[in-house]
């Protein structure tokens, strides 16, 4: 199983973006997807996952300003950010939860500049 995250990039604060992360290969279902991030110096922390029945968590810094999507179809995990700020500058890192195992994907680069 692979995820292609992409979608990261530089914005002014206040700005948006959106991450989309694709997952591919031998799938039969997965449980729940969802997005890490990783400043520098700092520890990865969750940003907001979503299940396969399409129930939400979002950590408190990001409620209100980030939306958390899926296509099952597609196998597709999506994070629309808006009202950016310099502090949701991070590497952001997608994940899928297959049931066994937890699969992650690569980083996408966010720079938020004042």
């Amino acid at each position: 199983v692979q995820l292609q995250a992409s979608g990261g990039g530089l914005v002014r604060a206040g700005g948006s973006l959106r991450l989309s992360c694709a997952a591919s290969g031998s799938i039969r279902s997965i449980v729940a997807m969802g997005w890490y991030r990783q400043a520098p110096g700092k520890q990865r922390e969750l940003v907001a996952t979503i299940s396969s029945g399409g129930v939400t968590n979002y950590a408190d810094s990001v409620k209100g300003r980030f939306t958390i999507s899926r296509d099952n179809a597609k196998n597709t995990v999506y994070l629309q950010m808006n009202s950016l700020k310099p502090e949701d500058t991070a590497v952001y890192h997608c994940n899928a939860d297959l049931g066994l195992r937890l699969y992650w994907g690569q980083g996408t680069q966010v720079t938020v500049s004042s």
